[in-house]
């Protein structure tokens, strides 16, 4: 199979939602084998996947590039955890994993105060157009300030000559140092008043919404939280899948001048 022909089936393994390698292969050769009339074994598209993490990755990029989102200087900051274990046996294993590159290695505790509860895993924090466009994600510990991270997202996030991001981002985004820092990048952030606060903002409310819409697709269609991986690259490669179906399905939209749908249908 041709690197284009890898990259296709990991766009289609992550629409269809099926996280296990294996059995994506045995479904792809029932419903995709009149398109891909060779298909690798699990262990040789496990291999193949893994070796092309730049090329998806660069191909994310590709495709935001032919969305309108793409040039949006109206943003959506947040994050959201990903699991690496829910029992401490299971993370007490992961830590004498003999893989080099083991998730255990680098996963932490943290908190996710939407759902109050602590998690152990990692933190995605991402930067969306309002049409789901991804225009930078990093994938941290959950232990590291979030404002931090959103720094380096806008300082890494393509723009237009001169352009001013304005982000969109919960309450925690927030203080002086802070929006100092960004506006010495032309950015600026808006987010809810906090209880303690003075005055009022504006009601972000429904522009919020569109952020919690996005991560539930990638996380109910896209099986974001079901990823399987066991190391970093695994993790990182898995992840970037998900995004490339995401960015690939706005894209194709805007493309065909379709109104929204959701990925549900392009499984379907």
């Amino acid at each position: 199979m041709t690197d284009a022909e890898v990259v296709t089936l990991c766009v289609a393994q992550s629409i269809m939602g099926i996280p296990s390698d294996p059995r994506f292969i045995a479904v792809a050769r029932r419903r995709l084998g009149h398109l891909f009339p060779v298909l690798p074994d699990r262990d040789g598209f496990y291999k193949r996947r893994e070796a092309l993490s730049d090329t998806i990755e660069a191909l994310i990029a590709e495709f935001a590039s032919h969305s309108p989102g793409f040039t949006d200087d109206l943003l959506l900051v947040d994050s959201t955890p990903v699991e690496c274990a829910r029992s401490r046996e299971t993370v007490k294993r992961g830590g004498q994993s003999s893989l080099t590159d083991a998730l255990a290695n680098a996963a932490d505790y943290g908190f996710c105060a939407s759902h109050s509860r602590y998690f152990y895993g990692f933190r995605l924090h991402t930067l969306f157009a309002l049409d789901g466009t991804p225009r930078a994600f990093a994938l941290t510990s959950p232990k590291l300030d979030e404002k931090d991270v959103c720094l380096q997202l806008v300082a890494r996030c393509a723009r237009q000559p001169g352009q001013f991001l304005t982000l969109i981002g919960d309450k925690n985004f927030r203080g002086k140092q802070f929006e100092a820092d960004l506006a010495a990048m032309d950015a600026s952030i808006q987010r809810p008043r906090r209880k303690n606060e003075p005055g009022k903002r504006l009601h972000l409310a429904p522009i919020r919404q569109r952020i919690e819409s996005i991560y539930w697709t990638a996380k109910d269609i896209l099986t974001l939280e079901r990823h399987g991986a066991r190391t970093l690259h695994g993790l990182r490669t898995r992840l970037a899948c998900r995004f490339l179906a995401l960015a690939a399905a706005v894209a194709l939209n805007h493309r065909l001048g379709l109104p929204s749908r959701s990925l549900a249908q392009y499984a379907a």
